[in-house]
């Protein structure tokens, strides 16, 4: 049923479950960290995904060029990156921290690369909203892991990479054959520190049933409903829906894992999230505000950036698509 306003329910809702299903996943992901570690986590979780999105999507690798393996290795090593140093980053510090600090990294690249300047304003918006963890461990209140906080402004880092290469990946590869492939690269640049925890977790069934509860809860589930949403709404209320994920990280601390929750981390989140609303709305979209389904050529400069897990906005172009978009290119055999 649509809304008053013009914006059907039902994907608001996709989206809402999505963000809850998304961090309540990775709260869920920290009770295997004093098991196998927090890379080792990474990796099962990665590897889990890899698997499933391999029998699904059947990528059809054989017919890769130079240029879509140099995207899709580039954009599998910043999901490794990106996932990797999030999670190690919430084994340090508070989730919805560092899900507030993670969110610096997309809004500094949608900002940098648009066309207005005044963007940058939301950027030092989501700063000031940041500093105020930092102001808030200077003066003894509660005490921020300086490492967690270095590990989340890396995975920033990744993130915004993440919106450049998952873009150009979806440019390039038809379907999501792409995104199967970084799946399996991401799961093995994280081999070399999570690979004795995934064996472990693999050889105990306990920790593998949790494994695989949270690679539905932080991977199949958020991208199932992403996509459906993607289908439905226009992209800058899709946007602003996913600028919420700070507060609700910040909710699945508290309910789950225990975190305490103050005055000026709430005041934080919500400083993120004006910023991350701020530009989706200033961002320069199409004329026409209709939904744009996730199929179709992008309307905006910049993908809107999705939840830091296996969902992207990896456009699903069919091979015909793909093809008819490429002026000169020859399909191969």
């Amino acid at each position: 049923m649509p809304r008053p306003g013009g914006v059907p329910l039902t994907p608001i809702l996709f989206i809402i479950g999505s963000c809850f299903s998304l961090q309540f996943g990775a709260a869920l992901a920290t009770q295997l960290f004093p098991a196998i570690g927090s890379w080792g986590t990474t990796a099962l979780r990665l590897g889990l995904a890899a698997l499933v999105l391999l029998v699904v999507v059947r990528p059809k690798v054989h017919r890769f060029t130079r240029q879509q393996w140099l995207a899709v290795v580039a954009f599998g090593v910043v999901v490794g990156g990106m996932n990797g140093f999030f999670y190690a980053s919430i084994d340090r510090i508070p989730l919805g921290t560092a899900v507030a600090i993670e969110f610096l990294g997309p809004l500094a690249v949608a900002a940098l690369l648009s066309t207005r300047r005044t963007d940058l304003l939301w950027v030092v918006l989501a700063l000031a909203g940041v500093s105020l963890f930092g102001f808030e461990s200077f003066t003894g209140a509660v005490s921020l892991d300086l490492l967690g906080v270095t590990f989340a402004l890396v995975a920033a880092v990744f993130w915004g990479l993440y919106v450049l290469a998952s873009a150009r990946v979806g440019r390039l590869v038809a379907g999501q054959d792409g995104l199967a492939v970084a799946m399996v690269v991401g799961a093995l640049v994280v081999l070399p520190l999570g690979g004795p925890g995934a064996v472990a977790g693999v050889s105990d069934p306990r920790l593998l049933l949790l494994a695989l509860g949270t690679a539905l809860l932080a991977s199949v589930l958020p991208y199932t409903l992403e996509l459906s949403a993607l289908r439905r709404l226009p992209r800058h209320v899709f946007g602003i829906m996913l600028s919420l994920e700070p507060v609700v990280a910040l909710l699945a601390g508290v309910l789950l894992l225990g975190q305490g929750i103050t005055p000026l981390r709430v005041t934080a989140a919500i400083l993120v999230v004006v910023a991350s609303a701020g530009v989706t709305l200033t961002a320069r979209s199409r004329q026409e505000q209709e939904p744009q389904p996730v199929d179709e050529s992008p309307g905006w400069d910049l993908p809107t950036p999705t939840h830091a897990t296996v969902t992207g906005e990896m456009q699903a172009l069919t091979e015909e698509e793909l093809w008819a978009h490429e002026d000169g290119a020859e399909r191969p055999e």
